[in-house]
């Protein structure tokens, strides 16, 4: 029960980090449009988020997070204290240190992740600018997710989940307020970006120094806990970054492509990060202490338990989610989106991405929940097998899908990049189970035939139920604002009610979403 509490606590807090999000992407839309100038922003803001997910959410907290839980747990607080101090003290100098080389590289950045800005020196001389701008980002982001995997760990989750809403509010702030005073009104994002993560920093470490955990920075990179930290994170970097890999190469071909095409891309990514980031990252934050505590407990059979209680609760949602996000495409770019100077052509165009993209939201969800397993065995090898094969999975599917639809200057090659994404993270979860099962270390739990019919047969009441609706209604982008609003409330208010009623016909209980005792 306390690990739903935990996941429901994280997903809620989350929620609103969501809502915030979509403001600042309103705003954005807005404002901005989607154009070659929003493009270059998207790239510049995209890479130092790749490499957040390796010194901040990804790579590192996948290594740290079970070595401090197994200190934690021999309950020696002078050691816990200084395998903190040594890491925080580790990491901050090599994200300043790579900070400072992506502010010195920035043109080469620009051409190697954004090549078709090589052949115009205005798009590429607006995208090294903000590549320098939003780079120190990354040393305060690293330094918050440090905050945060210790608060996880402490089994504070509320101040992690909540602090992402002050980065979408800076944003937002920024996009309102600077356009006008700079000579380079995009330029106002990168700014936007830069206050979000200084901001996030100081939240977070004063929730650390409320908890007694604050960290004095002591750089000593032969401390054994830095040590075991960091080569439990090498492997990682690769493994637990597969999707912003997939994001980086989709970035370079659709540099390739229509001016927009990043934008477009960009927005339905952000779409896709509902689902996944109110369940889909609550659960992985969630289970990865909870794996971690079994496996130094050696009890197996929980650790087993934990992980089917979490693909149960990703496929419930991801399932249906799914089914909404395609059916929904192109009325929720209309109505969450299409406003100022995002027009209705870019809203087709989003509406595209988005449907192919949601294909692989199961296969998403589901390597969300089975990634931690690995790392909370410590094992960061097998991971980066799985990636190794995804990225090139996505490479190839890339070139197959995109060359010829680019070729022939076809309207929507962009989609082709979301297809690709969606296919190759559908492989990747599958390869992380077989892994998985090959090691012995999960065995299915009772009941996954009546859960998988209960779910199968609410997905088709509830897509046949928001077709029809979805029909009613017609051309969403024709309607008022308003109108958009009301209609998209009350048609995914009936799918929800209707998956919930069909689920509760058949004998589903809330019960049933209780975590392992």
């Amino acid at each position: 029960m306390r690990l739903l509490r935990s996941t429901a606590t994280f997903g809620a807090l989350t929620l609103l980090s969501r809502i915030a999000g979509y403001a600042r992407d309103l705003v954005q839309s807005a404002v901005f449009g989607a154009s070659a100038a929003t493009d270059a922003f998207v790239v510049a803001y995209r890479i130092p988020n790749f490499l957040r997910r390796i010194f901040a959410e990804g790579s590192f907290q996948t290594a740290f997070v079970p070595v401090f839980t197994e200190v934690r747990e021999r309950g020696d607080p002078q050691a816990l204290r200084a395998l903190l101090d040594h890491v925080a003290g580790a990491l901050c100098a090599a994200v300043l240190l790579v900070t400072a080389l992506g502010m010195l590289a920035a043109p080469l950045i620009a051409g190697v992740f954004a090549p078709g800005t090589l052949a115009d020196p205005e798009r590429f001389a607006l995208l090294t600018d903000l590549l320098r701008i939003t780079f120190p980002y990354l040393a305060f982001i690293s330094m918050t997710a440090l905050a945060a995997a210790v608060l996880n760990s402490h089994g504070r989750f509320a101040v992690p989940a909540l602090t992402p809403v002050l980065h979408n509010v800076a944003m937002i702030a920024a996009m309102l307020t600077l356009p006008g005073l700079l000579g380079v009104p995009v330029h106002a994002l990168a700014y936007g970006v830069l206050l979000a993560g200084a901001v996030q920093l100081v939240v977070q470490w004063i929730a650390l120094a409320r908890l007694g955990a604050l960290p004095r920075l002591r750089f000593d990179p032969s401390h054994p806990g830095v040590r075991r930290v960091f080569a439990l994170m090498l492997p990682t970097i690769f493994g637990a970054s597969v999707a912003q890999v997939n994001l980086l190469i989709g970035t370079v071909f659709a540099s390739l492509l229509a001016s927009g095409s990043q934008t477009w891309l960009y927005l339905t990514d952000r779409l896709m990060e509902f689902p996944q980031g109110i369940v889909g990252a609550a659960l992985a934050t969630v289970i990865l202490p909870a794996l971690s505590r079994s496996h130094a407990t050696a009890d197996a059979a929980r650790y087993s338990a934990t992980l089917d209680w979490g693909l149960r609760i990703a496929l419930l949602v991801a399932l249906p989610a799914t089914i909404g996000l395609v059916v929904l495409a192109e009325a929720l770019n209309a109505t969450l989106y299409q406003y100022g100077r995002f027009t209705a052509f870019d809203t087709r165009m989003a509406a595209a991405s988005l449907v192919a993209l949601a294909i692989g939201l199961p296969g998403f969800m589901v390597a969300k929940v089975l990634a931690p397993a690995f790392f909370a065995r410590q094992d960061t090898r097998t991971p980066v097998r799985a990636a190794v094969l995804t990225v090139l999975a996505n490479v190839a599917l890339c070139a197959l899908i995109v060359t010829p639809l680019a070729w022939f200057d076809v309207e929507g090659a962009h989609a082709g990049i979301a297809l690709a994404t969606a296919l190759a993270g559908t492989l990747n979860a599958f390869l992380l189970w077989r892994y998985l099962r090959r090691a012995g270390c999960v065995s299915w739990q009772p009941g996954w035939g009546r859960f998988g019919m209960r779910v199968g047969l609410a997905c088709l009441a509830m897509l046949a139920v928001i077709v029809a609706a979805r029909l009613e209604v017609g051309v969403w982008g024709d309607l008022a604002p308003a109108a958009r609003v009301l209609n998209l409330a009350w048609v995914v208010g009936l799918g929800v009610v209707v998956y919930a009623g069909v689920l509760a016909a058949l004998g589903f209980r809330p019960r049933e979403l209780r975590g392992p005792a």
